[in-house]
């Protein structure tokens, strides 16, 4: 049975001394300032859309109603069925009544305001959801793909399986209020990524500041679209019950990053907190290399091979977002894979994963893959490594 090894590398943590030095040139008067973020927000993460490393994290991992944040999820299930075919933009769907009252003008919640027991079209209704975060534009959508919200719902939470949202869990397609429809600031922040990186044209749509429909003109909701130009994304959430949050995104000078808050008092504090948080990632990170493309990183326990070790190498340069400030900070890498390795390998297969954190809480996490073939072994050495798995676990070097 496998199971996940880490190995540290004391070899970076030397390396990190070069970083340092290197770092103390870039270093002014106002330093201080820049060497960490205090957050108003009960949850925050900043991450680098690129690489999916955390800059910055605080009660990220909480799970908390997500108000109409979640409507990404409802998104991210909308436009994989466009991708896949099953879905097209001209498709129809119907106001029922119920979506209608549930989500619609009478609901007094956010609407797209579409008349009951009319149809609107796919297209329609996307930017309803994203500009005006219309709840009944949601549960149209909702019905018309699994007959039932809560079919829908279930739907979502299997896709968010799917993606790596291991603690999410969807109630409605909305984000309205229900005890169990649950989202984490991280989760967010990796829902977000994927809808960037998996959907860029649909992701344009979120930066679109208005959408007229019938006889109204909607403004979008992100107050960020409309306070700088790199900003293009991405939705706000409020309910009583979580307080005001955003998921944002914003790209400058080649370099995305994407935040997420929540727990904020007001629409205000919502906005000012992002857009400290996005200023604070741009001004206070840089990229670090580590290795060389095919240098070698460390190396993985093989089981049944014709080695007992295989060395691992990134995809071309292994490189890291890492803090400016402060400059003594302490790095600590590890490479973590799930163990024993099992023969045969071939060059290329990605087999583990390098982790490098910072004292100040920045985590990447780097894709590494096995530099050679490993053939397996005959039946005598497969035999030798199954009792020095047995008796020894495979602690790592």
């Amino acid at each position: 049975m496998s199971s996940e090894i880490v190995a540290t590398l004391n070899r970076l943590v030397l390396a990190f001394v070069w970083f340092a030095m290197h770092v103390l040139l870039f270093a002014t008067q106002g330093q201080a300032q820049n060497a960490e973020f205090t957050p108003k927000a009960k949850q925050a993460i900043l991450m680098d859309a690129a690489s999916g490393a955390v800059l910055y994290q605080f009660h990220a991992d909480e799970l908390v109603p997500p108000a109409s944040m979640s409507k990404l999820m409802t998104l991210a299930v909308l436009f994989k069925s466009i991708k896949g075919g099953q879905l097209a933009l001209s498709d129809e769907f119907l106001m029922s009544e119920q979506a209608w009252r549930r989500g619609g003008a009478p609901s007094g919640t956010s609407a797209m305001m579409v008349p009951v027991n009319t149809k609107a079209r796919l297209d329609e209704l996307i930017q309803g959801i994203i500009i005006q975060s219309g709840n009944d534009a949601c549960i149209a959508v909702a019905e018309g793909m699994a007959g039932t919200e809560d079919a829908f719902a279930r739907i979502m939470e299997a896709e968010a399986r799917k993606l790596g949202l291991k603690k999410s869990t969807f109630r409605n397609a909305t984000g309205l209020y229900h005890p169990e429809h649950l989202m984490t600031a991280r989760e967010l922040a990796i829902l977000a990524r994927h809808l960037i990186t998996e959907y860029p044209d649909q992701y344009r749509i979120f930066s679109q500041k208005e959408f007229p429909y019938r006889k109204h003109k909607f403004v979008n909701r992100n107050p960020l679209l409309f306070l700088s130009s790199n900003v293009d994304g991405l939705k706000t959430g409020f309910i009583k019950e979580s307080g005001y949050g955003l998921v944002a995104s914003a790209l400058q000078d080649g370099r995305r990053l994407i935040v997420v808050v929540g727990g904020l008092a007001t629409a205000a504090d919502r906005k000012d907190e992002a857009q400290k948080l996005l200023e604070w990632g741009f001004k206070s990170f840089t990229e670090f290399k580590l290795f060389d493309a095919a240098e070698t990183v460390g190396q993985a326990r093989v089981w049944g091979g014709e080695r007992m070790y295989v060395p691992l190498v990134g995809q071309g340069d292994v490189a890291v977002i890492l803090p400016r400030f402060p400059a003594n900070q302490k790095l600590r890498a590890e490479i973590i894979y799930s163990g024993p390795l099992k023969a045969p390998l071939k060059r290329g297969d990605q087999v583990a994963k390098l982790r490098v954190t910072s004292s100040s809480s920045a985590v990447n996490e780097v894709p590494l893959f096995a530099s050679e073939d490993v053939a397996v072994a005959g039946i005598m050495r497969r035999g030798i490594d199954s009792l020095v798995h047995m008796a020894f676990k495979w602690v790592p070097l």
